[in-house]
């Protein structure tokens, strides 16, 4: 019997620094960057960590973290490929993703399709991509950053 698997995944970025925003795979001129390792694509990083969590093969920082120099300045959508990939190698076929993205800005709903064709392109499923804010609360909605929260549905191949 192949029991379908699920995994949450939650990223968080501070806007800060001189590079260019990256969301949902992305570029988003005019918009301050987030801080981090990579480009700090909040919605890619969530759905890694939701694929991770579904095949039992850890978090993004345990697969792409900080002792991982190859991994410094990496797209989002390279790092959800390369989950994608570890996902499949590790016997699994990927169902969906979803993602929703939780900021004030950048306003997503015009570039929504963009957003899930390359998304879905990277992770070689399906991928759903929303936004909400926070009405005003926490550092979401005092503008200081931008999160994500990602679900991953994967089956056993076989």
């Amino acid at each position: 019997m192949t029991v379908p698997r699920t995994g949450i995944g939650v990223d968080i970025h501070a806007f800060g620094g001189d590079r260019e925003l990256r969301l949902a795979g992305l570029a988003w001129p005019g918009e301050p960057g987030l801080e981090g390792h990579s480009d700090a694509d909040v919605a890619a990083h969530a759905a890694c960590d939701a694929l991770l969590s579904a095949a039992g093969l850890g978090d993004l920082g345990s697969n792409f973290g900080t002792a991982e120099p190859q991994w410094e300045g990496a797209a989002g959508t390279a790092l959800l490929a390369e989950t994608a990939a570890r996902v499949r190698d590790a016997g699994y076929v990927i169902g969906n993703v979803a993602i929703q993205v939780i900021g004030n800005r950048p306003k997503l709903s015009p570039r929504r399709a963009e957003a899930q064709e390359k998304l879905s392109a990277a992770a070689g499923a399906h991928v759903t991509v929303s936004a909400t804010t926070t009405d005003g609360l926490g550092l979401t909605g005092r503008g200081e950053g931008i999160a994500a929260i990602a679900t991953a549905l994967i089956v056993p191949r076989g």
